[in-house]
């Protein structure tokens, strides 16, 4: 069934929006995919903050006009599903992990950056940990040598400690005698 003008109008104005904050868009070929599968792929994406939608590629390609994706206006072509995410790596990483599972899922390229991606692109993105994981490999990288000096130094002091003790106890006798 078409939309009407209005109608139209709404959903460029939805995926506009949806566009001016993402980051990362990943569009995939979904022919082929059972109900259950797509549905199953739309909770995962839902769940990792990424925004599926299937839209006419003439009003995909007028809602991303202007923005950093309208680098792959020309790839637009075919049932595509439309995948625009906030974080850099979330939506090529959903997108790409259903597709190893689901062969009916195609991954056709992307945008990110201002930068078309093709399917290598999107899956080397995809490979890229996520942002949680990044920040915690860097606290662990910064807490690293902090972490060694410390312990250096409590074996130092424990090593001390050990030593210490008897040399202080000559000391000792003198001072009483």
């Amino acid at each position: 069934m078409s939309l009407n003008r209005s109608e139209k109008e709404a959903v460029i104005n939805e995926v506009t929006s949806l566009a001016a904050k993402a980051q990362t868009l990943v569009m995939a070929e979904y022919r082929g995919i059972t109900v259950a599968d797509m549905t199953k792929l739309r909770t995962e994406a839902r769940s990792k903050g990424v925004s599926l939608s299937v839209l006419k590629n003439t009003l995909a390609r007028r809602a991303v006009a202007g923005s950093a994706f309208e680098v792959v206006g020309d790839q637009m072509t075919g049932p595509l599903i439309y995948g625009f995410s906030e974080d850099a790596v979330a939506a090529a990483k959903v997108v790409a992990d259903f597709a190893k599972t689901n062969d009916k899922l195609v991954i056709r390229g992307g945008a990110f950056g201002g930068k078309a991606l093709d399917v290598d692109g999107v899956k080397q993105l995809a490979n890229i940990p996520s942002k949680e994981v990044l920040l915690a490999q860097l606290l662990g990288l910064m807490q690293s040598p902090i972490s060694r000096t410390a312990r250096v130094l409590a074996a130092l002091a424990e090593k001390r400690g050990g030593g210490e003790a008897p040399a202080e106890a000559p000391a000792a006798e003198a001072q009483a005698a």
